[in-house]
């Protein structure tokens, strides 16, 4: 798949998120909130990069490229507050640290956002002030290294059948009709920003440079009309839906957002137990790779700080019922999301699970065709490695103690003997 990079950056950059649970209860009307799950995209931010004939390269922007911004913060803070007053019920009016778990990708501007988002959630409450006037407390954000990343990133490379999926695609009709019809804009494009090799793929990388820099209200080239953008955006937003759709959808779900929908079902699954001590364990991930999982994508790359909602509830009964919400506009109420194929919005856990699991992998090694010599291979480089680290270590010990070992000459100053005079006393 020309431009598989582009296309890691696209969802791992420009889309990565953080998310918070909420292993709690709350009863509303004759169910019992038992807990919540949501996924953050980031707040507004600077551009990843600049093409070469930009007027504005990193050097215009206060904290360089992919930095959240000011905006981006105030995004957080506000999304933070209405959560505040949305599950006002649900949550204690001052933090525990046993009520939430937010994790984020490594990355500033994901690790910032929820850091913003956290301060309008939880303003410090009573004994929780620990500076007058300050209404702000630390709370943690957890994380682990990019390299490290087993559910997060989407899309993953680490699978050769999701990859020839993907060389797949850029042979079907609907790929083959779009590139035909924007060859002509794509070779305009190449032209003005001197980028090499623009396509389908990889053309996201100038919209999002022209999104951001209009956001910020810098002056776009001559070139840049809203025919231009509504061109770019077109793009972007296929772009988006070939990574995880327009052929062969569920496999290419089972292969990567499906892995995220398989934790959070089995969490939901779990937290429908009531047990005080359970903790949700979640991850976060691309709103686009769980949401197409679940068919209920809308082909629409998420905007700042929007937010998927997934709510857990139990009714008297001992029943469970999962509801799902979208808030993609800060001025409009959260859109209600009904899973395709169950038979209301309010979904029973038991036809959530059922619907859902053609897209969740058994066996995602077998399905993405690793063979054993490529599971095992950072395994086999780690104790290479390992045993190279080890041999210099060795090495370096011998020679401190052979050294040691040489009688050492004084280099002070030594009495010097007169032997001719010696011999005459």
């Amino acid at each position: 798949f020309v431009g598989a990079q582009f296309s890691w950056c696209l969802f791992c950059m420009i889309c990565s998120h953080f998310l918070m649970c909420f292993p709690s209860q709350m009863r509303i009307s004759t169910h019992v909130f038992s807990s919540c799950v949501q996924l953050f995209r980031h707040g507004d931010r600077s551009p990843v990069q600049a093409y070469p004939t930009d007027s504005y390269q990193e050097s215009s922007w206060p904290q360089g490229f992919g930095q959240l911004s000011q905006e981006g913060m105030r995004q957080h803070f506000e999304l933070g507050q209405y959560l505040r007053s949305r599950y006002r019920a649900f949550l204690n009016e001052s933090y525990d640290r046993h009520e939430i778990m937010v994790r984020s990708t490594d990355y500033d501007r994901t690790l910032m956002s929820a850091e913003a988002n956290l301060a309008g959630l939880y303003p410090p409450q009573g004994g929780q002030v620990f500076r007058p006037g300050l209404k702000w407390q630390p709370i943690p954000v957890h994380t682990v290294p990019l390299s490290e990343e087993k559910l997060l990133s989407f899309p993953m490379h680490d699978c050769p059948r999701y990859k020839q999926l993907m060389n797949e695609t850029t042979h079907t009709e609907e790929f083959i009709k779009i590139i035909t019809e924007y060859k002509d804009f794509l070779h305009f494009i190449n032209n003005k920003t001197g980028l090499k090799n623009i396509s389908v793929e990889n053309v996201w990388v100038v919209y999002d440079t022209l999104f951001c820099e209009s956001r910020h209200n810098m002056t776009p080239p001559a070139w840049v009309t809203p025919d231009t953008i509504k061109n770019l955006s077109l793009l972007k937003d296929f772009s988006f839906q070939a990574m995880f759709g327009v052929y062969k959808q569920q496999e290419k779900s089972r292969l990567q957002g499906g892995l995220l929908l398989g934790a959070i079902v089995k969490n939901l699954s779990r937290m429908a137990i009531p047990d005080p001590k359970q903790r949700l364990k979640v991850h976060d991930t691309t709103l686009s790779a769980l949401q197409t999982s679940m068919n209920i994508y809308n082909n629409k790359q998420p905007p700042y700080a929007s937010c998927q909602m997934i709510e857990l509830r139990r009714d008297d009964n001992g029943s469970s019922w999962v509801s799902m919400f979208y808030r993609n506009d800060s001025s409009k109420d959260p859109y209600p999301l009904q899973l395709p194929g169950c038979s209301q919005l309010d979904c029973p856990l038991e036809e959530f699970i059922r619907l859902t699991k053609a897209s969740i992998p058994e066996d995602r090694d077998r399905e993405c065709e690793l063979t054993s010599s490529d599971s095992d291979k950072e395994i086999i480089i780690g104790l290479a490695l390992s045993a190279c680290v080890l041999l210099f270590l060795i090495i370096l010990l011998l020679t401190i103690f052979c050294w040691k070992r040489e009688p050492q000459s004084s280099h002070g100053y030594q009495h010097v003997v007169n032997v001719e005079a010696a011999a005459h006393s």
